[in-house]
């Protein structure tokens, strides 16, 4: 069996000379930026899911959550993927249940866009599928960038399934958020239910798209053909 020591051990081993001050430059690392302090080491993301994969059924559950709760951006992607593998090959659903738990117990460390959109659709997403979804909209009202996303990003299970009412929902509420990542998740999910769904998203573009942040309207229509979005771009449709 692995330890913790030996999973940060072959991220070490896998470190990219150089590659770390392009991470913190790419997630945002700066003051006041989204990312702030954020610490990388420059492990390639293809890297991690290798050592996840190789060591998902190792740590028991106190050593799975202190990887997630490493300072080192790269611990806590690699300890998400971890989980989602677990989480998808698990058949208990008592041990699927404390996946989940120890995931949301632990949202303050999902706390950059890549590992948000790692764990979101993939953990929570097919847990809650077919029960209560008060929990999105709690998280989506608590004001808190990275689990607003959460919310989000958790309904990509959803549409995959063909349903979009959370996804509308959530996007109505959040059309005046201020910050762009959660206009990109948003137009992002919008766009997933047109390429499934082109009238429904059409009607939600029509009742909203003056509310709309440009750039989650330009993500929501990216796939729409040209003069389409051009008429919608100009509010004429």
């Amino acid at each position: 069996m692995g330890s913790l020591k030996e999973i940060k051990n072959d991220l070490q081993k896998a470190v990219v000379p150089g590659k770390a001050k392009d991470l913190m430059r790419f997630f945002k690392t700066g003051p006041g930026e989204y990312g702030e302090d954020d610490i990388f080491i420059g492990v390639t993301v293809p890297e991690q899911r290798k050592i996840a994969r190789r060591h998902y059924k190792e740590l028991d559950s106190t050593e799975l959550e202190k990887l997630l709760r490493d300072p080192c951006h790269e611990c806590r992607l690699t300890a998400l993927f971890m989980m989602r593998l677990r989480f998808e090959k698990e058949k208990s659903a008592v041990k699927r249940e404390e996946l989940v738990k120890l995931y949301l117990n632990n949202l303050d460390f999902v706390n950059n866009w890549d590992l948000v959109d790692s764990s979101a659709p993939y953990i929570l997403g097919p847990h809650l599928y077919g029960e209560d979804p008060a929990l999105l909209f709690e998280l989506a009202k608590s004001g808190e960038l990275w689990r607003q996303r959460v919310a989000v990003l958790t309904t990509a299970y959803f549409i995959k399934q063909g349903r979009f009412d959370e996804t509308l929902k959530l996007a109505a509420l959040l059309l005046e958020h201020p910050h762009d990542l959660i206009h990109k998740a948003v137009g992002w999910m919008l766009r997933e239910v047109g390429n499934r769904d082109h009238d429904c998203e059409l009607e939600f573009l029509k009742k909203h798209h003056s509310r709309m942040p440009r750039t989650m309207l330009r993500y929501a229509i990216e796939k729409f053909e040209p003069g389409l979005r051009k008429k919608i771009l100009a509010g004429q449709f």
